[in-house]
This record gives C-alpha cells, sequence and structure tokens, in this order.
C-alpha cells in the first residue's frame, strides 16, 4: 500500500517537474501573452512553488536562478521518493 502512494507522488511530481521546465523555457520568450487560458493556468500551477525561491534569490542579470534552484530541489525530492518504492 505505501509503495502505490510513493509510485503516485513520484508520478505526480514527474509531471508536474514536466510542467515546470515548460514554463521556464517560456520566461525566455519575452513577448508571451501569461493572460492567455493555457498560459494563465500554467502559471497558476507553477508561480506559487517558483514565489517561494524567488523571495530567496532575486535575478540575476536578468535570469531567474531561483528556477533552476526550484527545479533542482523538486528533482532530488523526486529521486528520494522513487528511492523509497
Amino acid at each position: 500500500m505505501l509503495s502505490e502512494i510513493f509510485a503516485v507522488l513520484g508520478q505526480t511530481l514527474s509531471i508536474y517537474s514536466f510542467i515546470l521546465i515548460i514554463r521556464i523555457l517560456l520566461t525566455w520568450f519575452p513577448g508571451i501573452d501569461w493572460s492567455n487560458g493555457v498560459l494563465s493556468a500554467l502559471t497558476s500551477i507553477t508561480d506559487p512553488y517558483l514565489n517561494i525561491f524567488r523571495g530567496i534569490i532575486p535575478p540575476i542579470g536578468g535570469f531567474d536562478i531561483s528556477s533552476l534552484l526550484a527545479f533542482l530541489l523538486l528533482n532530488v525530492i523526486q529521486n528520494l521518493i522513487t528511492n523509497l518504492q
């Protein structure tokens, strides 16, 4: 039973990582309209998590390093959960 919970949690984090990658890559395109329905949903899903790290690490030279830290931490957690299965 516990292994199934870890499996579902691992898959959920994997999907969230993919969504986070899309969000991070899209920030490289300055003309994107974030109020668009799909993109608005994307920011609603990812920004609460990213804002935690944005409060800790400000952008450096226009590059948002906090997104990288957020992604790396998410992958560490995902690997820990995968190893607990």
